[in-house]
């Protein structure tokens, strides 16, 4: 008989990859597939904010906005190259949530907890202030300016997952888990490569389902437990324009039907926008932004600002599936965003299914389901609650180094420009050394893809970071799919057919500009 894991896990979203790093970590052996990417489900299709939820307060949620906003601080010093702070303006439009209701939730919200590093929140005279340049002239006159952080949401996940094989994990991608029974004192969990078909199997004592949008799906259909919580599907869309405006603060936008709409600074030259909530029903994998929720976006915008944005000045759109946990709410936006956890004993072995839950919250998520497990598992290595203070790769730097590592990599790299450098230390934090190697001029990067994006990155990604194809690297390693353009994003794609890395079930066109 081969290795019995202590966990395996299925599933490699945020989630997934956070309880793997924790388990692995503690010094439990941990096994993860993923049926397709990591991060190529809803971690991936986020608004890109590790933020408390203002607008929960409204809800009375106050235990997961204070869990929130602890972490937001927690995973800020743990990753500060793909997590930066971020200030968010929101102006007070007459006729919907009243000024003093605004005043008294973000007071809440500066004072619930964790708020050490990140500036309070401040009224904002839109008549002196340069953010009150891009609205609408004189609709606008007060509004407030609070904190909350960007994050680099796949990054994240790939950096959670990285962590976890450098500490022993087995992660394992484009490999789905077809059935899993319980086999006497185990699991035996039987796998399927997604590209050759081949089929093996693996044993553990221990199973998290952490399958997103197919948690229900895992249970019934390949664990054959009939589940007692209950998932549902919110679709949210997102697009991407042309930049709209010079500063540096994001906006938060309330709309007439109680939603909220932000409006984010996004890599460098554009301007995210999103998200919008309703409910899905299909399969996950095919959500697609409709028209409709692409007007509804432009719409918003252009009640706020004087620019107006129309759908054909979007540039990239894109949608998920979030996996809420039904709590029997009359309309998306109401749904909990909080997580719940079903666990069942099929044979007398553990299995802990994952039900809603935040990019923000999911390294208490994981220390929740460890401290469940954890009858269950032998790891010691590490005590509890080591993520909070553990660096995840490349993370080990203080959160205002980023400027002072750009600059340290042109200087050792000369031939870099400032913006490549930037990027790069963005990307890799002290990892970016790793990247670079020993180049010492363009020449030494290899093969030029477009953009900045190179050979000697290329080979570092299918070699660190898990990634196997041209959409892997350009969408959920970089968002490079922005500036390249199709044929740039093809020679990716035959380069790597040719050396081997491109999978069976992706197209040689997978995204770019036109």
């Amino acid at each position: 008989m081969g290795q019995v894991y202590d966990l395996a896990i299925i599933g490699g979203g945020i989630n997934g990859c956070g309880i793997a790093r924790d388990a692995a970590g503690r010094g439990n052996s941990v096994f993860l597939c993923e049926m397709n990417d990591l991060a190529s489900g809803t971690s991936s299709w986020s608004t890109k904010l590790i933020h408390g939820g203002l607008r929960y307060l409204e809800y009375y949620d106050f235990r997961l906005v204070r869990e929130a906003l602890i972490e937001r601080e927690v995973l800020w010093q743990i990753a500060p190259h793909i997590i930066r702070p971020l200030r968010f303006v929101l102006p007070h439009h007459a006729g919907l949530r009243p000024a003093w209701l605004l005043r008294l939730g973000l007071f809440i919200y500066d004072h619930l907890g964790g708020r050490h590093l990140l500036p309070a929140a401040r009224s904002v005279d839109f008549r002196r202030d340069e953010t009150g340049q891009p609205l609408v002239t004189g609709r606008f006159s007060r509004g407030f300016e609070y904190s909350d952080c960007f994050v680099d949401d796949a990054r994240l996940v790939v950096l959670n997952a990285r962590d976890a094989a450098d500490r022993g994990a087995t992660i394992k991608t484009r490999t789905k888990a077809i059935s899993a029974r319980t086999d006497g004192n185990h699991w035996s969990i039987s796998l399927q490569d997604t590209v050759s078909g081949a089929q093996t199997s693996i044993q553990a004592r221990a199973l998290v389902n952490a399958g997103g949008p197919w948690v229900e799906e895992v249970l019934s259909g390949r664990v054959g437990i009939n589940a007692k919580a209950k998932v549902r599907l919110v679709q949210g869309s997102h697009i991407v324009v042309p930049r709209l405006y010079v500063h540096d603060c994001a906006y938060t936008f309330q709309n007439a039907d109680g939603r909220v709409v932000f409006v984010i600074p996004y890599q460098d030259d554009f301007t995210l926008i999103g998200t919008t909530d309703r409910d899905y029903d299909g399969d996950p994998s095919k959500v697609k932004a409709s028209a409709e929720e692409i007007a509804y976006l432009c719409e918003s915008v252009n009640d706020y600002f004087a620019k107006k944005i129309k759908p054909d000045d979007v540039v990239w759109a894109y949608a998920g599936v979030r996996p809420l946990y039904d709590d029997g709410a009359s309309d998306a936006k109401s749904a909990t965003r909080d997580y719940v956890f079903e666990f069942d004993t099929p044979g007398g072995l553990p299995l802990l299914s994952i039900f809603g839950g935040k990019i923000t919250t999911y390294r208490r998520l994981a220390e929740e389901a460890l401290e469940k497990l954890s009858p269950y598992l032998k790891g010691e290595k590490a005590a509890e609650g080591w993520t909070a203070h553990a660096a995840l790769p490349g993370g080990d730097l203080d959160v205002s180094a980023i400027p002072a590592l750009a600059d340290e990599l042109n200087r050792k790299f000369s031939f870099l420009s400032r913006s490549f450098a930037t990027r790069l230390a963005h990307a890799y934090g002290t990892r970016a050394h790793r990247v670079l190697g020993n180049a010492s001029s363009v020449a030494d990067l290899g093969q030029l893809f477009g953009d900045t994006l190179s050979e000697r990155e290329v080979r570092y990604l299918i070699a660190h970071e898990f990634a196997s194809n041209a959409e892997d690297i350009v969408w959920r390693r970089s968002k490079l799919g922005l500036r390249l353009t199709k044929s740039e994003v093809a020679g990716l794609a035959q380069w790597m057919a040719k050396n081997g890395t491109l999978t069976d079930s992706e197209p040689l066109s997978v995204g770019g500009r036109a």
